[in-house]
């Protein structure tokens, strides 16, 4: 009798084991790891995220509208695990002085503006929020006009002066300044 209990609980938890491997699979390949890295100067900027894709979806808009993303609520900024950015100098981000080190990033979209936040907590799933106690920063980022981007992406431009992290998806564009602090 012991020995069916325990078969039935080894089988019980294979099954459990695979089920959860093929949702945690079926996730990176609707929303696929993505890295942007970029040197500008003495400054090293990356950054890890994932690319979800718009799929025939309102991304950005009201709640009325069934937007995934609605305007005025938390968004990861990509996809799966919190988006990490790493500096290896102090930098200013948008304005902002931030130490050398890896922070996660997140969004609350609006309709002519996103709110980027750049956290202390990097090693969290990005799907729940963070503990806004440990924004390092809040910066107010105008929205570009953007041609329709499929895929979520996050690109580092380098410019004289440091990088432009450059956030593209639907129709939405966002440019951050990166410069190195001085």
């Amino acid at each position: 009798m012991l020995k069916k209990i325990l078969i039935g609980v080894g089988v019980f938890a294979v099954i459990v084991v695979a089920l959860l491997a093929y949702l945690n699979h079926r996730n990176r390949t609707l929303s696929p790891p993505g890295y942007a890295e970029s040197e500008s100067g003495e400054l090293s900027v990356s950054i890890k995220y994932s690319k979800p894709s718009v799929r025939d979806r309102v991304v950005f808009g009201t709640e009325a509208e069934k937007a995934l993303q609605p305007y005025g609520k938390y968004w990861r900024l990509g996809a799966n695990e919190a988006t990490v950015i790493t500096f290896d100098k102090d930098v200013t981000f948008a304005g902002k002085s931030l130490s050398a080190g890896s922070y996660s990033l997140y969004a609350i979209p609006g309709e002519d503006s996103f709110v980027i936040g750049v956290n202390s907590e990097i090693d969290r799933w990005g799907y729940s929020e963070p503990d806004y106690r440990n924004d390092v920063a809040r910066v107010t980022i105008p929205v570009e006009e953007n041609i329709h981007t499929e895929q979520f992406t996050i690109d580092l431009e380098k410019v004289n002066d440091g990088v432009d992290m450059v956030v593209r998806w639907s129709s939405v564009k966002l440019t951050v300044p990166i410069r190195t602090k001085s």
